[in-house]
Order: C-alpha cells, then structure tokens, then sequence
C-alpha cells in the first residue's frame, strides 16, 4: 500500500459528523399541507366554494384546530429527518420522511453554489444554498441556514472543489472580490421604461380587455383576459426591477460573482470556464444612450443574465473577465449576407451579420433588438451546414455552430462558397481551440 492509499483509507475511517438545518426551517416545512389545500381550491374554485358553504362555524373551528397542529407536526418531523454531512470526497443530503432520498455530491462535480436569501429569510437571519453541481439539471439545496453558517459552508466547500486538502479547507475562508460593476437603480428604471416589451404588455392590457367588453358585455371575460395582461406588464417591468435591483458584479478566484434583489437578495457564481456562450443584446430604444444588455448560456446552470444594462465599453470589460482573451467585434467589422439574401428574407436580412477572430464565432440578428452571441471556439460541439431548396436556388446557406449549453448559434444566409469554407474552419478552429483551452478549474 503506497502512502496515498494510505492516507485515503486514513480519511474514509474518519467519523462523520452530521448536521441538521436551523431550527426555523420547520417553519418552511409546515406550510406544505396548507399548500396542498390552496392548489385544490385554486384547482376547483366551485367546489372548493360549495363545500365552504357547508362548513358551520364549529366545524371550521375545529378543522383547523387539527390542520395547524398537523401542519406543525409534518414541518417538524421533516426538519428532524433532515441531515447533511460534509466528508473528505462529498456531501452527503439525507432527506424524507417516509421515503429517504440520500443525495452524494462529489466535492470536485461542483461548479456553483449560490446564497439565496427571501425577505422572510433575510428578517429571520437565515440563508438557503443552492448547488449547481456538473452533469445535473435539477440544484440540490439547504435550506435554511444561519447567514454565518451558510456562508462558511460555501466558503469551504469550494475550497474542496478547488482541490485544498480537508484539513486547511476550512480556513481559507471567502475568497476576496473586486467589484467590476454596480447598477445603479435609476438606469435600471429608464431602461425598463425604454424596453418596448413593458410598453406593448401595458397597450395589450388596456386595448385587448376594452375590446372584448363591447363585443361580449362580460366582466369576467374581461377580468380573465385583463388580470394575465396585467401580470405579464407587471413581471417585465416592477417584476424585473425587484428582482435585478442593486445588481453587482464582482470577480472572484471561483468565478464572477452577481448580487441582486430588492426583497430577496440572491448571491449567485457565474462558474469559470463553464460558459458556452456570450449574448449581447441591444433594444431599438437603448442605442442612443449606447446601452446593451449581456446574456449567458453556461452549462449546467440557470444562470442567464450577467449584465441587466450598461454602457457597450462597460460591458465589453465585464464580457473580458467571463471569456479571457476574447475581443469582441466591432459593430462595423460583421459582415453582412449577399444582397440576393433579400429574396428569403426580405428586410429584415439586413440585421444579420457575421464575424469570425482567433477566439469568437461571433453571429448578430435582429434588425429592431439587436443580438450579437459570441460562442468561443473551444465550446463548439458541432458544426452544420443547412441550405433549403429556394436558398440552394439563390446560392445562401445557414451555417449553425451547436454549444455544450444544447444551444446553437446561427450564421445566416451566407454565401454558399463562404458557408462550405466557414463549415470546415470553424470545426478545425474548434478542434485546436479545444487543445489550448484552459482547464475549468476552481480558483486556477
């Protein structure tokens, strides 16, 4: 047995301590049943509302002198039957209360772990972490923590995906942060003003409803039709307010760091080397003020919005930290398609445009909303060439650059010479991209 085994036996003969949430945590837990009995009368209003009326004063009295105990009960036997534990190579979730679900997360699998904190959880000094963890679609969470605790937790546990030996692991502690950008909260406000999809949802809402009370006199239809309107003005304007307010973006030895929220502030890692792809998105109404928005497409994570909107040079700098080396390319330098491109697609043809660098598949779209997405070389996973009958007749052909993200970015009308050429560039840029590529390593 060589030394390492050893020492790898050594560590596994370790006893595990294991840990359960913060005693507020039943809290969470016991609203479940209640939820269940709102979903049903949100299901069936009807019926909900019949057996209501049914219901005498001393029945209700004593339904729910059994569903607040019960309610209470469950929220505390789940806390108790809850456990997690950080070992030498993983950490381990043990959760159900009848069912038991035993979640192993290999330390070095970790790519992301973010803090999450609700209003409700912020009041209360508590912290719920969420992991985003390689080859997984769905986050496995802890929730809830006391803030110290679910931050020396993170701090620790990226420093095991980072490689530290679980001895030192627990005192490298949270990784310094340099502050790249800060929002400030009245261009975050003019931009939602100038985004014309608050406009054309607050038009629907006023418009549509007007129309259907003098063709149907129904207030209910209206109200049906209204309040969805209503709701999606609402998201895409004081929804997107609350939720990217006071957002900040730092970086990080494990990656960029984004702080967001007004009521729940979200604490969330954008992991290095996991993105595929870069989207830099421009609305009609935001070019004077030379405003843009950058999206992301990473692996494995939800993450999508690195920059709700900033000036292009600002965001061009934030863009330098998430891809290394990239440049991205100037507006004047896209190409646009043949002119006989019009007859697929008229007008509009004049929005796409195409750029290639040493580090960037770089493809726009849009003639009114902008978007520009940057796929570096190295995250190509495939490369196709599609041209239908009347493109094969005017001599175009799209050329599709398929990411890691299950998204693909699309080179449009292109000349059929150019697309053949383009096909088989872009997959030996790929290839040598690919063996130059630094590694996705924590804090490297």
């Amino acid at each position: 047995m060589t030394a390492h085994d050893a020492d790898e036996a050594v560590r596994e003969m370790r006893p595990v301590t294991e840990h359960r949430l913060h005693p507020i945590t039943p809290l969470r837990r016991a609203w479940a049943p209640i939820a269940v009995i709102i979903g049903w009368a949100v299901h069936d209003p009807d019926g909900a509302q019949r057996q209501l009326t049914k219901l005498t004063t001393t029945m209700l009295l004593v339904g729910l002198a059994v569903l607040i105990p019960a309610a209470a009960l469950y929220g505390f036997l789940t806390w108790w039957f809850t456990h997690f534990a950080v070992t030498d190579s993983e950490l381990r979730i043990r959760t159900g209360l009848l069912f038991r679900r035993t979640a192993h997360i290999r330390l070095e699998r970790i790519q992301a772990i973010d803090i999450t904190r609700p209003l409700l959880a912020r009041i209360a000094g508590v912290a719920k972490l969420k992991l985003d963890v390689v080859g997984t679609d769905k986050k496995d969470e802890l929730a809830y923590l006391g803030e110290a605790h679910a931050q020396a937790l993170r701090a620790e546990l990226l420093a095991r995906a980072a490689g530290f030996a679980p001895e030192t692991a627990g005192e490298v502690g949270e990784a310094p942060v340099r502050q790249l950008l800060k929002l400030p909260a009245g261009v975050l406000a003019v931009s939602l003003l100038l985004t014309g999809a608050t406009w054309g949802t607050l038009v629907a809402a006023v418009v549509v409803p007007s129309v259907l009370w003098f063709a149907t006199e129904s207030v209910w239809t209206v109200l049906a039709t209204a309040l969805p309107l209503l709701g999606a003005a609402g998201a895409s304007s004081v929804g997107r307010f609350v939720g990217e307010y006071d957002w900040t973006v730092g970086e990080s030895p494990d990656g960029l760091r984004i702080d967001r929220g007004l009521l729940d502030r979200t604490h969330e890692t954008v992991p290095p080397g996991r993105v595929q792809t870069v989207r830099i998105v421009e609305p009609l109404l935001w070019r004077r003020r030379g405003w843009v928005r950058v999206e992301l497409d990473v692996a494995g994570s939800s993450n999508s919005v690195l920059v709700p909107v900033a000036p292009r040079e600002v965001a061009e700098s934030v863009i330098a930290r998430v891809l290394p080396g990239a440049t991205v390319p100037d507006p004047s330098a896209l190409v646009r398609p043949p002119r006989r491109a019009a007859w697929c697609v008229p007008l509009w043809w004049k929005g796409y445009g195409l750029a290639v660098t040493d580090t960037v598949f770089a493809a726009r779209h849009g003639l009114l909303r902008r978007r520009l997405d940057l796929v570096p070389h190295a995250k190509v996973q495939s490369v196709r060439l599609v041209q239908g009958p009347w493109a094969r007749f005017k001599g175009v052909a799209d050329v599709h650059v398929d990411t890691g993200a299950n998204k693909t970015v699309t080179a449009r009308l292109r000349d059929a010479a150019e697309a053949a050429e383009l096909l088989r560039a872009q997959a030996e840029r790929s290839r040598t991209g690919r063996r130059e590529a630094r590694p996705d390593r924590w804090m490297a």
